[in-house]
C-alpha cells in the first residue's frame, strides 16, 4: 500500500469514526488526498464527481423511487398485504410469512430496502404487535425481509452496480430472481419455525372467497413486476425506461383504477423522492471521486496480483471478498460500497473468469446481510425505528435470520446457475 492510499483510506476511516455522512467523509479524504499529495490539480475533484453522475442509467434510481411512492400513495402496498394475508390464512406465524411475502412483493415495486421496510412496517408491525409477536422479532424480520428489495427486481443496488461496471442492469434484473425468492423461502422457514417455538398465531382462517376478492383487488399492482420483467426481456424498453413506465402506470391505476392519488399526494410523492434521490446521488458522485483515486493508484492492478499469486481459485477469491463486503457492510453506506468497491476488484473477477453477474448477484445478497448488520444497518434501524424499539432488542432474533441469509448466499457462490440460469435462457 502507497502512503497516498494510506492516507486517503486513513482520513476516510477518522470520518467515519466521527459518525460523518458517508457522501462528506468520501469526498473530504478524496479533496485532501489531492492537497496533500497534488497528483491532479483540484478542478478534477469537481470533473470526477460529476463524471460520477454522468449516466443515463443513474436516472432509473428516481424514477423508480417516484414508482414506489405513487404506488404507495395510490393504495397497492395495503392490497399487496391484503392479498398475502388472504393467501397465508391462521397457520402459525401467518403474520410473520405475511411480513416476509409482502415486503418480496412490495420489493419488485420499489427497488430500495429503505421504501420496502418504511411501506411494509408502517402496516404490518402494529398488526404484529397486537398478535402477541415480540418486537425484537418483528422488527428483525421487516429489516431482513424488506433488504430483499436489493436482490428482487427492479433493484437500485442493481442498477448502480451495473452503471459502475457496465453490466448489463436487464442480466442483473432477471438473475436476481431466483437468488431472491431464495431468501424468501429462506426466511419463511425461520420465521415459521420460531413462531411455532412462540406459539405466535396467523390470521384469519383460509377462505376462498375472501383470497379471490384481494387476488382481484390487488392484480393491478402484481402487474407491475410483470410490466417492469417482461418489457425489458422482450426488448420493449430499458431498465431506464422501464422506471417511466412503471411511473405512467402508477398514475394511471392511482387516478383511474383505485382512485386514491391527488395532487397533493402527488406532490408529497415527489418532495420525498427528490429528498432521497438526492442523498442516494451525493453519495455516487462523491465515491466516484474516490475509487478514481484508487484506480489512479493502480489499485485494483496491485489488488488482482496479489490474489493470483496467494491463490489460483476463483471460489476462494469469491469468499474472501464476500468476508471483506460483510465487514464493509457494518459500518457504511451500501451505493458508497458498491462504487468503491466494485471498480477495485473487478479486474480481479475478471482474470479469475468470474461472471460479473454472478458477482453482481453476490453483491447485493452481501449488501442485503450488511443492511441489517449493526452499527449501522439501515434497513434493520429503518425497522426499529418504525417499531418504537431500540437496535439492541431485535439482535436476538436477527442471529437466526442473518444465519438464512448467509446460507442461500453460499449457495448461490458455490452453484453460480441459481443466478446465471435464467439470463442465459431469457437474453
Amino acid at each position: 500500500m502507497t502512503v497516498g492510499v494510506a492516507t486517503l483510506l486513513g482520513i476516510f476511516a477518522v470520518t467515519v469514526l466521527l459518525d460523518m455522512p458517508i457522501a462528506f467523509g468520501l469526498a473530504l479524504a478524496s479533496v485532501a488526498y489531492l492537497l496533500i499529495f497534488e497528483t491532479a490539480p483540484m478542478m478534477v475533484a469537481a470533473q470526477q464527481l460529476v463524471a460520477g453522475l454522468d449516466s443515463f442509467t443513474l436516472l432509473a434510481i428516481p424514477l423508480f423511487l417516484l414508482a414506489a411512492q405513487l404506488m404507495n400513495s395510490a393504495g397497492l402496498t395495503i392490497r399487496i398485504i391484503r392479498l398475502c394475508s388472504a393467501a397465508v390464512g391462521d397457520i402459525k406465524g401467518g403474520l410473520a410469512v405475511v411480513a416476509v411475502l409482502a415486503s418480496m412483493l412490495f420489493g419488485a415495486l420499489s427497488g430500495s430496502g429503505v421504501a420496502d421496510v418504511v411501506a411494509i412496517g408502517s402496516v404490518i408491525l402494529p398488526a404484529m404487535y397486537r398478535s402477541g409477536y415480540g418486537k425484537g422479532f418483528s422488527c428483525a424480520l421487516l429489516g431482513c425481509a424488506g433488504s430483499l428489495g436489493t436482490v428482487i427486481p427492479p433493484s437500485i443496488v442493481m442498477i448502480v452496480y451495473g452503471t459502475t461496471t457496465n453490466t448489463s442492469v436487464g442480466k442483473l434484473f432477471i438473475a436476481g430472481i431466483v437468488p431472491g425468492l431464495l431468501l424468501g423461502g429462506a426466511l419463511i422457514l425461520v420465521a415459521v419455525w420460531q413462531s411455532r417455538r412462540n406459539g405466535w398465531a396467523g390470521g384469519e382462517r383460509f377462505d376462498r372467497a375472501r383470497f379471490v376478492a384481494a387476488l382481484k383487488d390487488s392484480l393491478p399492482a402484481l402487474m407491475v413486476p410483470v410490466l417492469i420483467i417482461g418489457g425489458i426481456r422482450f426488448g420493449v424498453f430499458t431498465a431506464t425506461e422501464a422506471a417511466c413506465s412503471a411511473i405512467v402506470y402508477a398514475l394511471l391505476v392511482g387516478f383511474f383504477v383505485y382512485r386514491q392519488l391527488s395532487w397533493t399526494l402527488i406532490w408529497q410523492s415527489l418532495k420525498s423522492t427528490g429528498e432521497t434521490s438526492a442523498s442516494i446521488l451525493l453519495i455516487v458522485g462523491s465515491a466516484g471521486l474516490f475509487a478514481w483515486i484508487l484506480v489512479s493508484e493502480q489499485v485494483p492492478q496491485a489488488l488482482a496480483q496479489a490474489l493470483t499469486q496467494w491463490t489460483s481459485s476463483g471460489t476462494a477469491v469469491l469468499l474472501l471478498i464476500t468476508v471483506v463486503l460483510l465487514v464493509l457492510g457494518t459500518f457504511m453506506e451500501t451505493i458508497a460500497i458498491i462504487i468503491i468497491v466494485a471498480p477495485v476488484v473487478m479486474p480481479a473477477i475478471l482474470q479469475y473468469g468470474i461472471d460479473p453477474v454472478h458477482f453482481g448477484i453476490l453483491l447485493t445478497i452481501n449488501l442485503a446481510i450488511g443492511a441489517n448488520t449493526p452499527p449501522l444497518g439501515v434497513d434493520l434501524m429503518a425497522a426499529c425505528r418504525i417499531g418504537g424499539i431500540s437496535m439492541m432488542e431485535s439482535l436476538g432474533p436477527l442471529v437466526w435470520m442473518i444465519g438464512a441469509m448467509l446460507v442461500v448466499l453460499m449457495l448461490v457462490t458455490f452453484v453460480p446457475d441459481l443466478a446465471l440460469f435464467l439470463p442465459r435462457h431469457m437474453q
